[in-house]
Order: C-alpha cells, then structure tokens, then sequence
C-alpha cells in the first residue's frame, strides 16, 4: 500500500511540474492527509521538501507542515469527530495501550518521544492526545518541539541518502546539543516534581 502511494505521489510530482516552493502547493496538503490518515510515512514529505528546497529550508517547510497537520487534526478530532472518534477508534487504540499509560502519565514529554520516533503513526499520535486529559497548549507545545526532533533526525538520514557530498555533520553536532538540551529540561523538571511536597 505504502509503495502504491509513494507511486502515485511521484506521478503526481511529474504531471504537476512543481519544484522549489511550488512544491509546498502538494505537500502541505499532502502533509494534512498523512496527519490525519496516515497512508504514507512522513518522511515521504521531508524527501520532497529537501530534495526541493535543499536541506535546511526543506528541513523548516516539513516542521511547520507536520506542525501544521498535528495541530488541526488534535482539534479536528476533539471537536468535530470527538463522539465518532471515541467509538471507532477505541479498539483501534487498544494496541498502543501501553502508550496510552505513557501519554497520561508524562503528558506532552511523552507524545515528543511518539512524535520524534516513529513508534506509532503520526495519526494515531493526534488521536491519542485529543482522547487523553492533556491540555491543548502542552499538545501544542509538544508538538512543534516533537516535530521538530523528529524533522531534524529524519533530515539528517534522508540529506545523507540525497545529497551524499554534503556535510551533514553540523546537523548532527546540533541535533545532539539539542536532545541534551530537552534530556536536561525533562530531569529537571521531573526532580522540581519529586522534590514536591504531597499535600
């Protein structure tokens, strides 16, 4: 199914004609079916996007795009389709149960780890977090820095399969100052909670 898609999203490319931020006419779109259906992996989005654009600004447009999509399906799913959505999805959402513990325990910390790896679909992700007790600003939240992680590790992977001459280690230097940076955040948030008296 995946391999049809990524086909027929080629063909599409190629009927279109669209390049540099053309593109962005397809894969926003594009960007907005897989955050709500996931037919296709996101890192399709990130090779059109760096191989359009090159890595930086391709890097930036896939962040504000998955951002984007993140954010309108939540509220879709919270508002338009919240009862449909809590009946159909349920036993759906049985298979990531575990995650559903993770998501209410350590709130918008978990959905960054769902959002940097991919350990479900981007789709079930949002669907988990507008059916759990987080609020929208932590989701929000979340998600830009999420996506970003996620952007940032994938570019990295996908710029070394495209452009195998260019440099990527700076993406990489940054890209570890910046777990380090979110690791230090989280500890230290979770000690200021530890260290709380319970009342």
């Amino acid at each position: 199914m995946g391999e049809a898609i990524n086909g027929w999203i080629d063909q599409l490319i190629e009927a279109t004609q669209l390049d540099g931020y053309h593109l962005l006419i397809l894969t926003i779109p594009l960007a907005l079916i897989q955050g709500l259906l996931g037919l296709f992996p996101f890192t399709t989005i990130i090779m059109l996007n760096i191989s359009a654009l090159g890595i930086v600004n391709g890097m930036i447009v896939s962040w504000l795009a998955g951002t984007l999509a993140a954010v309108a399906v939540y509220f879709f799913c919270k508002s338009i389709l919240a009862d449909w959505f809590n009946r159909k999805m349920q036993a759906r959402l049985k298979r990531y149960e575990k995650w559903t513990k993770y998501v209410q325990d350590y709130g918008l910390w978990a959905i960054i780890f769902l959002r940097t790896l991919p350990v479900m679909p981007n789709n079930v992700v949002s669907f988990l977090s507008a059916i759990s007790t987080i609020k929208p600003g932590a989701y929000l939240i979340s998600s830009i820095v999420g996506n970003l992680s996620h952007i940032w590790l994938f570019g990295i992977i996908t710029s070394s399969i495209l452009m195998p001459d260019a440099n990527v280690w700076l993406l990489i230097g940054s890209y570890a100052v910046f777990c380090v940076l979110l690791l230090g955040v989280f500890f230290s948030v979770k000690r200021a909670k530890w260290r709380r008296p319970k009342t």
